[in-house]
């Protein structure tokens, strides 16, 4: 039986069991001192912005949008081209997600498209940093200047990656990392939203407890969307293997890079002043490249032992929940093409090269 390397693979091991038994043994385990501490470690990521610590990524971008107050009425300028989290947590709080199309060659918010799409209910603007690499900031905040609009980073993907030497996280009011198993680092199950407005950090923590500050005093109307102490203290063993676990995958990158010239497919490039993290290594497979077009180029490289993923087969806007009939010509040619392929840091030197030759056809 051929071994399979996986496109993705958490790495959890005897740190993170040892942080686990640590809270268990104290006997707090809901949200409490593992959680503020890590909140200010995750600081030192994001240029020391404020950070709250919630459940989920999704949880995270629900509350940033409420803490904005952004709600019915307003509209929110998204890509089709990302999980479906991003448009949920807009409609979730009432708004409208206002889908824009992807530049073609980081396959992230195109600054064009969504100034096109901006209309008297805009309110803001969701870039998503996919796959690890930072969307175009600098435009897409000169678009929110002109329009007064408030700009949300969807960073779930993108832990440490930066343009221009600032990380992602430190554009936006606010900004949502992931830490669910298969991100660049995780807690378990978790979210990391970050702000720069104190009445905005103070909404944000209100919202995630129930609208408390002190027990038993609701001042709004709130969640139960707190981190627990077991999973902040994973995550705080994770966020101190960040930075090697991302020159791994950029080391990866880089191999996959200088090993695929000449083969089927369309590396990802780098835009100037970006640092990619690479939560994805994705390539593009055209019909014109292989004839079995990227379903197929992923069969053949499972047949030689090489998992791939595709993040997304449908944009949001063409999913059950959405449906709307948009010309978003990018977007729709990504969701046909994209593969990504493992880059992650548990790779062998031995099985990047099995990656690089099962895409090579050798």
């Amino acid at each position: 039986m051929v071994r399979s390397i996986p496109a993705a693979a958490p790495s959890l091991g005897a740190e993170e069991r040892d942080a686990v038994d640590r809270v268990l043994r104290s006997g707090m385990l809901a949200q409490g001192p593992e959680v503020a501490a890590f909140e200010q470690e995750f600081a030192a990521i994001v240029g020391g912005r404020t950070v709250v610590a919630v459940n989920s990524g999704t949880s995270g971008l629900h509350l940033a949008l409420l803490a904005m107050g952004i709600g019915p009425g307003d509209e929110v300028i998204v890509p089709s081209f990302s999980f479906a989290a991003t448009a949920n947590a807009v409609a979730l709080v009432g708004a409208t997600p206002v889908f824009a199309d992807i530049e073609p060659e980081h396959f992230c918010l195109d600054p064009a498209a969504a100034a096109a799409v901006v209309t008297p209910r805009t309110a803001a603007i969701m870039p998503v940093h996919l796959y690890g690499h930072p969307a175009a900031m600098d435009e897409l905040n000169a678009l929110a200047t002109r329009h007064g609009l408030a700009v949300i980073e969807d960073a779930c993907q993108a832990h440490a990656a930066a343009l221009h030497g600032t990380p992602v996280g430190a554009f936006g009011k606010t900004a949502v990392f992931s830490l669910y198993p298969t991100k660049n680092m995780t807690s378990g199950e978790g979210g990391m939203v970050v702000a720069d407005d104190p009445a905005v950090v103070r909404k944000l923590r209100l919202l995630r407890n129930q609208g408390m500050e002190k027990r038993y005093d609701n001042e709004i109307v709130g969640f139960n969307n707190r981190m627990t102490d077991l999973h902040a203290a994973i995550g705080r063993v994770q966020l101190g293997k960040l930075a090697g676990w991302t020159a791994r995958r950029q080391a990866n990158a880089a191999f996959l890079d200088a090993n695929l010239a000449g083969a089927d497919v369309v590396t990802p490039p780098v835009a100037a002043g970006a640092t990619h993290v690479y939560h994805q290594y994705t390539v593009r497979v055209t019909e014109d490249a292989f004839a079995g077009g990227r379903d197929g180029f992923a069969e053949r490289l499972a047949e030689r032992g090489v998992g791939s993923g595709v993040y997304y087969p449908v944009p949001i806007h063409r999913l059950p929940s959405f449906r709307l009939d948009l010309d978003l010509p990018e977007t729709e040619r990504a969701a046909r093409e994209v593969l990504s392929l493992p880059v992650h840091p548990q790779l062998s030197d031995a099985d990047l090269k099995t990656v690089a030759e099962a895409v090579a056809g050798k």
